[in-house]
């Protein structure tokens, strides 16, 4: 399921209003209080602006010395 501007909408709507339930392509999600709801809406905006720190566990770095300490 993919985040769209409509989900963002529909949480804003519902911080707006107070309400606890949100539904998102025919499936409702209760959250437990309010943080939670801004919580998920701060992560979905990070989603659709591409800001989630990918990290792929396959890159290591190294750092080399030499005996001559350059």
């Amino acid at each position: 399921m993919a985040i769209s501007q409509t989900d963002i909408d529909a949480l804003d709507a519902a911080i707006v209003s107070g309400a606890l339930s949100v539904e998102f392509d025919g499936r409702r999600i209760t959250y437990q209080n309010t943080a939670q709801l801004i919580a998920a809406r701060a992560h979905a905006v990070q989603v659709i602006s591409g800001n989630l720190r990918r990290t792929n566990p396959h890159i290591f770095g190294f750092r080399f010395t030499t005996s001559r300490g350059d």
